[in-house]
């Protein structure tokens, strides 16, 4: 059978162009076209195989590479270019020219369609250097050439037309000229030499071989005339010359000639020559000579009579003859004839290529299988009908990357048929997993209905494609052949492959039973072999039976479903179901799935040719065992050839004998690929054998099988045969199965582990690890050699031959599944032993799949004892595939994917830790396993050893950051601590605990409460602090707790109840206290407003404002020290503590409205709590003694609400970008009002003066501020530069900026944004002087003053004018009134000069006194009833006298006066009447 040497379809190409001389360039054909060919030689010892190759559809190119067993696959090779394109006159030769030079080891003859000759030095593919000499001759001249051939020395032949042979003499000297020698057979004359014409005599040359015969080159050659003629090539001599006596027929004609290796102990020369037949039924054959040679003083050659005919049928691709065996390639197959044997008498052996393996494996071998595939996996997931499509496209998936079916070109060419372009690099550095995913939604974006029945057309149209594309990339060329080991190669256009011998059991599959000459025995040993071996081989037939009825697709189906991770359906359900198929045929939804597929007519056809098969295999079936009943005499009879038959599936037991040299080599990887060749058979064998014997237990009743037969089959058989189904499963499943890539993050211990920088074959694994071709195989093969001492039966030096590799697959065999010597291990101690090598390389995946394998084997098989009584393999493999798991959550996954590795690897740890005897088994692991150490020794009692394993897994899961599962066995781990410590003191002999049961017990607490709030399960870990016995660590981790909430923002947790404080009150409130004078006060979320919420959710009013007086006492202190820009924000805060404080103080009765001094609490912290950090606190500040005097006194609501007013002033200041800062003395108010007004923030200056002003105080501090604000109504006062300071003219004139929106948001600055509207600051004068003038009554007339101080000649406005009449509500009785009189008023009108409005305002009043009503008139004639400022009115008379006599307004002064003295006269006249009327 052909064995494909994976990696050799990844060859990347050297180009290598051979330059053109044009004066050779001739554009007729003179020699042969080219076509696929290859073909390589041996040289060296150890050999070097060099293999060329030619395609047809790039015939100008000659790819050259080479092969050495004992090194991996070449990834380099050397694609020569030729001018023209090339004939198959090819020759690869020994550099016999220049024997001394290593560099240039090989001589390359090459021979152009256009008769031009090329000679090449080549050195070594590997270290190949553009510096090969080129010797380049025309034979266009001598043409027509039929055939080619070379020697070592430089000489080439050249068959004619004519009968003539031409010989070219090359050298490596460009200049010098080819000799040129014709040898021609002439009957009369004999033979001459030159280059004279000549008649032709004989036929044309068909074809010509060199030969080293007794160390003379021969040329043999053949005519068309059907001569054969033989020539010495030093001598120039013919030494023979025979007619062949060839068919009889008419047409036949000769075609080919090959020369064997001649025989020095016989003398014999084998020749084999083609016939073809060109009648209307065109045939050929081969037929085989013996040339005896004897050498005296000439070699005398003599025919032997007699001859071997060869018929081939269906063509051929290359012939070779090695040793005494002529190979055939056939476009079927290769055949393999003993030379000089009748044929008739002995068959040939035939070796199957690789596309029918290839077919089979992709269900392209008949119409049906792929349909039966779908059909039989829909009857057996009929209950499960969610997996059918991921099953089926898993096993498609699966077979396209198997080594040996997949290829690199096949599939990239596949992939570009379907517009998925990948450029090679790319294409080459895709992994197995990569290459599933591009495969996968490849066949996801086809299948647009996203059905099951569209999806699978999808895969079916795709295998089709390529297996088509495989076999057109990778078609056979040539054969490699080396005749000292009877090595038999193939060479295909895209990779090599080799051959090896069938296994019985296989030549028993593959063929007829009626045909095989020789039936093996299998192992029988009994008397009557005879008898024995035509039971077995009828038995065979039954079994074969079987096999057909459920086709090829059963045991694809069964494997899968074996290996699938999680499993679909449980394994001891698939062999039931395949066996109701077998009795009942397809379920009913396979029915279905026919008639929406086909159609109803073409299903009702199919559904009645599977009925009829059903009843034919029944009928069949029934009749065989009837006849192998009768012919055996008893079911027990059977049962015994049986079970011999099945001792020969079992792997034998060998001692290895490998190299121990560890590599990578191309032997390794023949031996891989047969390796899963054979374990496919045996397992497919196995399957057979379990289904055929279920099928006779189902139908015991009509074969007459006794209950004794039954029981047998049950309890001895078929266990026997799910043991060898399992081996041979796991052995395909390693050979098959891709390793998995080497993780980024973990390669440093890759490293290490594989010591891949100590060896040149391990340097290899990283780029190697993910392919599809580098299998779990691979790991194993390279711990058999390097564990072994001797050497190999065979040479790893040499490409094995066809026995030599059935030879190492059974060594191998025997190694895996036995282990290095053969001894006698169970399945489980097996598997856990190939785990620790699996887990030590890190394939995880595959271990998991190894060990599930296993368990789910142990836990159907049928044993009289417990399965964990198995001197703890149970727990071992738990052990492993908890590791495994837990290896493969760290190692990327996330979400679910996690999740459930996780749960699965807790589950198998605890599972490990309460086995029989699992103590002893665990200790017993080798440290060099790759698995983290136990760290206990000796025997201690299962408490003690169960709770030291799960503190083992809590340490390892830690290790891993996987706190879910550490969490779990800290608990665990804690259920155990009362019984191991109990355990430990009644039992002396047992290791003692060296930790008390508290500290135990404290530690694990601790450990929990660490998990817990990793998890984010704050309230876990809450209660494992208050679980915890140690005072010590339940301080610390209650520290850590409330560390962690602040971390993650989940601080609120502490004041929302949540947590019961049992007795940790005071020590959470001094955790939060201590890292709150410790943290950023600037930091979110902030830790004093979390005390203050902590506090008050306990009703504690009194610290929750301590705190955030004190938050606010550090906001202020940071603040300056720091120099903030954006300061406003920090202000912002210290209103938000202070406020919060005074609202805290409110909830106190007023008694006790105060709070503790802080400073001598903070100290007590700072003593007990030392801090890690040197951060700046209020202690250590410089210029800080006036707040620290006023801390050492309580600290009341008044003085906070003090302190918030200054605050809300410095706020209101820098969002209007002015700065104060408050100096501590008492006339800081005053001078922070003046800043306020300045700043026409008045209402803030109004309460800031109402706070810290009464009495006389107050008022002149309100003269101040309305004098202020007067002299701003005035326009000349305001300049340029105020208007540039006032916000509301910057909130007019400049772009509205984050800062700016903050201030026309705040309640202070409503009145500037009113003003910018429109309002004036006469408008603002009048509103502030109503609300204030209760405060002092004299405000109007000090608004009046100092508008007229300011402008004499200022108008004042009404509303002012009206402050002061309306002071006085009753105008009868003159002037008289308030502090804001009318009086007042007339009074500033004549200090001022306003003589005019004077005037006006006297004569208002004194005309409204005199026309009074006559109800009032009682009370003006009462004494003092009426009064005016009669000395102003004086002073008013002089001055508007002496302005008359200046002559400065004279007519008005004149006319003022005139008013003024009339209206006075009237009123002294009527004073004295009122006078005597007040007398009489």
């Amino acid at each position: 059978m052909e064995v494909p040497i994976l990696g050799s379809d990844s060859l990347k190409w050297l180009e290598f162009p051979v330059p053109s001389s044009s004066s050779n360039a001739a554009s007729d054909t003179c020699a042969p076209l080219t076509h696929d060919c290859a073909s390589s030689i041996a040289i060296g010892d150890p050999p070097a195989y060099l293999i060329y190759r030619i395609h047809k559809h790039l015939p100008h190119a000659l790819e050259l590479f080479e092969l050495c067993p004992d090194k991996e696959f070449p990834k380099l090779g050397l694609r020569i270019t030729f001018p023209q394109a090339l004939s198959s006159s090819v020759f690869l030769c020994k550099n016999e020219i220049d024997v001394g030079s290593r560099s240039h080891p090989y001589l390359l003859y090459a021979l152009t369609v256009a008769g031009v000759a090329y000679l090449l030095r080549l050195g070594t593919v590997s270290n190949y250097a553009s510096s090969s000499v080129v010797r380049e001759i025309s034979l266009h001249p001598h043409g027509p050439i039929a055939s080619a051939a070379a020697t070592t020395t430089g000489c080439l032949v050249v068959g004619r037309n004519d009968g003539s042979l031409a010989c070219f003499q090359l050298t490596l000297e460009s200049n010098a000229p080819g000799f040129l020698q014709e040898l021609r057979d002439d009957p009369g004359i004999g033979s001459l030499w030159g280059f004279m014409s000549r008649g032709r005599t004989v036929g044309a040359v068909q074809d010509l071989a060199i030969s080293m015969v007794r160390g003379k080159p021969l040329i043999f050659a053949i005519y068309t005339d059907g001569m054969l003629r033989v020539w010495d090539l030093s001598s120039h001599l013919r030494l023979f010359s025979h007619k062949l006596n060839g068919p009889t027929m008419a047409g036949a004609a000769l075609v080919r000639l090959w020369i064997g290796q001649a025989d020095n102990d016989s003398s014999t020369i084998p020749l084999a020559m083609l016939y073809r037949d060109n009648s209307e039924i065109c045939s050929e054959a081969i037929h085989v000579y013996s040339l005896h040679c004897n050498v005296a003083e000439r070699i005398a050659l003599l025919m032997d009579p007699s001859e071997q005919v060869i018929p081939i049928e269906d063509g051929w691709i290359d012939v070779k003859l090695v040793s005494n065996k002529i190979c055939i390639l056939k476009n079927n197959g290769l055949m393999l004839h003993e030379l000089h044997k009748n044929v008739s008498m002995v068959d040939a052996v035939c070796y199957a290529l690789q596309e029918d393996f290839v077919a089979d494996q992709l269900f392209q071998s008949s119409e049906h299988s792929s349909d039966d595939l779908f059909v039989i996996t829909h009857s057996i997931l009929s209950s499960s009908k969610d997996h059918i499509l991921p099953i089926v496209s898993s096993i498609i998936l699966r077979r396209l990357l198997l080594p040996g079916i997949h290829h690199n070109a096949a599939l990239r060419t596949t992939l570009l048929d379907y517009n998925r372009h990948w450029t090679e690099s790319d294409f080459h550095s895709l992994t197995a997993d990569g290459l599933k995913k591009e495969i996968l939604s490849l066949i996801e974006h086809e299948g647009l209905t996203g059905n099951s029945s569209s999806i699978f057309c999808c895969w079916k149209i795709f295998c089709a494609r390529y297996f088509q594309n495989w076999c057109k990339s990778n078609g056979p060329c040539g054969l490699l052949v080396d005749s000292s080991t009877d090595t038999v190669g193939l060479i295909r256009k895209s990779s090599v492959s080799s051959f090896r011998s069938l296994e019985d059991i296989e030549r028993v599959n593959d063929g007829s039973l009626d045909e095989l000459g020789n039936f093996p025995s299998f192992g029988l040993d009994s008397s009557d072999e005879a008898l024995d071996c035509d039971l077995l081989a009828e038995m065979l037939r039954c079994v074969i039976y079987v096999n057909q009825q459920l086709g090829k697709t059963a045991s694809a189906i069964f494997y899968e479903l074996l290996i699938s991770a999680p499993p679909v359906i449980s394994s001891e359900e698939i062999i039931p179901r395949l066996l109701k198929i077998l009795e009942t045929g397809y379920s009913s939804t396979a029915s279905m799935l026919h008639i929406s597929g086909l159609g109803p007519d073409v299903a009702w056809e199919k559904k009645l040719a599977d009925h009829k098969n059903l009843r034919k295999f029944s009928i069949d079936m029934m009749l065989s065992l009837h006849a192998l009943h009768k012919k055996s005499g008893s079911w027990s009879h059977i049962l015994s050839v049986i079970e011999n038959y099945l001792k020969y599936l079992i792997p034998q037991k060998m001692i290895q004998k490998y190299d121990a040299e560890v590599v990578l080599d191309i032997n390794a990887a023949i031996l891989v690929q047969a390796t899963s060749q054979v374990a496919k058979v045996m397992l497919e064998s196995a399957l057979d054998i379990h289904l055929f014997l279920s099928y006779l237990v189902s139908i015991s009743g009509q074969i007459n099988m006794l209950h004794d037969d039954i029981s047998k089959i049950q309890l001895e058989l078929i266990p026997m045969i799910q043991e060898i189904i399992y081996e041979w499963l796991l052995l395909h499943f390693f050979a098959t199965t891709p390793s998995e890539s080497a993780a980024i993050e973990d390669f440093s211990s890759q490293l290490s582990l594989l010591q891949i920088d100590s060896n040149k074959g391990r340097r290899s694994w990283n780029e190697k690890l993910g392919k599809c071709e580098f299998t779990l195989a691979f790991i194993f093969l390279l711990n058999v050699r390097s564990s072994s001492r001797e050497q190999s039966h065979y040479d790893l030096r040499s490409i094995p031959n066809v026995q030599d590799i059935v030879d190492s697959v059974r060594e191998f065999a025997s190694w895996t599944m036995l282990g290095q010597n053969g001894e006698s291990l169970t399945l489980l101690r097996r598997a856990a032993d190939l785990a620790f090598i699996l887990l030590r390389h890190g394939q995880y995946d595959a271990v998991e799949h190894l060990l599930t394998i296993v368990e789910a084997h142990l836990l159907k098989e049928k044993t009289s004892h417990g399965i964990q009584a198995t001197d703890g393999g149970w727990c071992i493999l738990h052990h492993l595939l908890g590791c495994c798991f837990l290896a493969q959550a760290h190692r990327g996954l996330h979400g679910v994917l996690k999740e459930r590795k996780v749960h699965e690897a807790v589950r198998c740890f605890f599972r490990a830790a309460s086995g029989k005897g699992s103590a002893q088994a665990l200790q017993s692991l080798p440290q060099e396993a790759g698995l983290p150490p136990l760290g206990i020794n000796g025997i201690v009692s299962d408490a003690a050893w169960r709770l030291h394993y799960y503190q083992w897994a809590m340490q390892i899961f830690e290790q891993y950051n996987i706190s879910e599962g550490a969490c779990q066995f800290a608990l665990a781990a804690l259920e155990q601590v009362e019984e191991a410590y109990s355990s430990n003191n009644q039992s002396h002999d047992r290791a003692a605990l060296n930790e008390s049961v508290s500290t135990i017990k404290g530690s694990l607490w601790a450990h929990v409460c660490k998990f817990t709030l990793d998890l984010n399960l704050f309230y876990d870990a809450y209660c494992a602090i208050i679980s915890n016995p140690d005072e010590e660590s339940k301080y610390i981790w209650l520290r850590r707790l409330i560390i962690v909430l602040y971390e993650r923002g989940a601080i609120k947790i502490l004041c929302g109840g949540q947590l019961p404080f049992i007795g940790l009150t005071e020590k959470v409130e001094q955790e939060l206290a201590w890292k709150a004078e410790r943290s950023d006060i600037l930091a979110k979320p902030n830790l004093y407003k979390l005390l203050y919420a902590f506090e008050m959710h306990r009703h504690n009013w009194r610290k929750a404002a301590s705190y955030m007086y004190l938050y606010s006492a550090r906001l202020r202190t940071e603040t300056s020290l720091k120099g903030y820009q954006q300061l406003w924000r920090s202000l912002k805060e210290i209103l938000n503590g202070l406020s919060a404080a005074i609202n805290a103080l409110h909830l106190v009765h007023p008694a006790y409205a105060w709070i503790d001094p802080l400073l001598e609490r903070n100290t007590l912290h700072n003593e007990q709590y030392p801090s890690k950090k040197a951060r700046i606190t209020i202690e250590d500040q410089p210029g800080n003694d006036v707040d620290l005097q006023s801390w050492k006194f309580y600290i009341d609501i008044q003085k906070i609400e003090n302190e918030f007013v200054l605050t809300s002033a410095e706020y209101l200041l820098s969002l209007a970008h002015v700065k104060w800062t408050n100096t501590g003395t008492k006339r800081a108010p005053l001078e922070l009002v003046d800043l306020l007004i300045q700043t026409n923030l008045y209402d803030m200056a109004f309460t800031v003066l109402l706070r810290f002003s009464k009495g006389s105080e107050l008022k002149r501090g309100l003269e101040r501020i309305f004098s202020a604000m007067s002299l701003k109504c005035c326009p000349h006062i305001v300049d340029s530069s105020r208007v540039g300071d006032d916000p509301t003219k910057q909130g007019l004139l400049l772009t509205s900026s984050k800062d700016e929106v903050i201030v026309h948001g705040s309640p202070d600055m409503c009145l500037s944004n009113q003003q910018s509207n429109g309002t004036s600051q006469w408008g603002t004068l009048e509103l502030y002087l109503e609300r204030y003038k209760v405060f002092h009554a004299r405000l109007p007339l000090i608004v009046a003053e100092t508008l007229l101080r300011t402008d004499s000649q200022i108008e004042l406005p009404l509303w002012l004018v009206k402050l002061f009449k309306d002071g006085k509500r009753d105008k009868t009785l003159g002037m008289t009134g308030q502090e804001s009189n009318p009086a007042l008023l007339f009074q500033l009108y004549v200090d001022y000069g306003r003589y005019r409005e004077a005037t006006n305002l006297l004569l208002e009043y004194i005309g409204s006194s005199a026309s009074m009503r006559p109800a009032n008139i009682m009370n003006r004639k009462r004494p003092f009833g009426v009064w005016f400022p009669y000395t102003t009115i004086q002073r008013l008379w002089c001055q508007l006298e002496e302005m008359v006599k200046s002559g400065y307004m004279v007519d008005q002064c004149k006319q003022l006066k005139d008013l003024l003295h009339g209206a006075l006269l009237k009123h002294l006249e009527l004073v004295k009447v009122d006078s005597e009327d007040a007398l009489g």
